[in-house]
């Protein structure tokens, strides 16, 4: 009995401790600074000719004068149109520059990247990913958190939401990592970004040498990156204002997810040990509070784990689903819920066995 109360109070203390911080994130906007500081947003782009004229619209109409930022697309190598398709949509716009990634330093996407960054001309970097819908505040957002002096910063990229299971599945996946990843943030502890809407000064991207030290694996280009800022206890910022969020497409099916889960899970082995250690701990809690009804049959008391997690999980999701503008109903969320916690054993074999591929 003692084992099973001690478990229900971790849980129940780290439930609390996150909503809190989740809440005071998104009830406490911040006011935007007059930031004038002129900006390089940096766009990796593999195979995107589909998906490259929406983000090039997206860009062009942000609430952020033109004359104080630059769009840079590299495009890695397509096998399709996007260099093509880039470069015509760009052609009317003096702000815009599309470039082909030659002799790239790194391989995979930090290549890419590091290409633009390179190239770009400005002392403030913003990247997303080709296939992005960012909202019209999203740069100014962003030039204002590192007006403030951050070095770093991150906002929401949240999944486009629609019926298909495999979209549900990534986007409850998705609002989980947001739970962890901001409220972490806003504890004191980042750990995690992701690319889809990630900010940073030049200068402290130099000071860590780029992706240089970020190499254990193809991916990473913002987690691993974010790990480096925070040996080097350099100031990290959070962007959750209104009209910041970044949108994408989830991935079309459970082939192409498990191969961006592989990507992504392959980063987390590389953070760094105190959140690996963090992250196990509460990923095993969860674990053990979901099987729970197994050992019923050793004592009945087991079962309430089993409760707790249920009552908790539902309280925690229904009451931050939209401050990241996602719609769960109640069985949903418990569906998910068990989904999301077996899926988590499933891709971190997953990331172990499979070669890992930047598109």
């Amino acid at each position: 009995m003692t084992a099973i109360l001690l478990i229900s109070i971790i849980f129940i203390a780290f439930i609390s401790l996150i909503l809190n911080s989740i809440k005071r994130i998104f009830t406490n906007h911040y006011s935007p600074s007059k930031a004038n500081i002129i900006l390089s947003v940096i766009v990796a782009a593999k195979n995107e000719e589909e998906n490259i004229p929406a983000l090039i619209d997206f860009l062009s109409n942000q609430s952020y004068s033109s004359n104080l930022f630059e769009v840079i697309i590299i495009d890695d190598n397509s096998s399709d149109g996007t260099f093509n398709k880039a470069t015509s949509l760009t052609k009317g716009f003096d702000n815009f520059s599309v470039y082909k990634a030659i002799d790239k330093k790194f391989p995979g996407k930090k290549g890419a990247l590091q290409f633009g960054i390179e190239r770009a001309k400005n002392p403030s970097i913003l990247i997303t990913d080709a296939d992005c819908l960012p909202e019209k505040k999203w740069i100014e957002s962003f030039a204002s958190k590192l007006d403030l002096g951050n070095d770093f910063a991150f906002g929401v990229a949240t999944f486009i939401q629609n019926k298909k299971l495999v979209n549900k599945i990534s986007c409850f996946e998705n609002l989980r990592t947001h739970l962890l990843t901001f409220g972490s943030a806003n504890l004191g502890l980042p750990y995690s970004a992701t690319a889809r809407s990630f900010g940073f000064r030049k200068d402290s991207f130099e000071k860590l040498s780029g992706y240089e030290n970020t190499t254990e694996t193809l991916s990473g280009d913002d987690d691993l990156l974010l790990r480096e800022a925070v040996k080097h206890k350099m100031k990290i910022g959070i962007v959750a204002d209104n009209d910041t969020f970044v949108y994408s497409e989830t991935p079309k099916s459970f082939s192409d997810y498990l191969k961006q889960k592989a990507r992504h899970t392959s980063t987390s082995i590389h953070y760094l040990f105190f959140h690996k250690l963090i992250l196990s701990i509460w990923h095993l809690i969860n674990l053990i509070m979901l099987f729970s009804p197994l050992l019923v049959f050793v004592n009945t008391k087991f079962l309430i784990l089993f409760l707790v997690k249920l009552f908790g999980d539902i309280y925690l999701i229904s009451s931050t689903k939209n401050y990241f503008n996602y719609k769960f109903n109640f069985l949903g969320i418990i569906f998910y819920q068990v989904i999301y916690e077996i899926l988590l054993i499933v891709n971190f074999f997953n990331a172990i066995f499979r070669k890992v591929k930047w598109k």
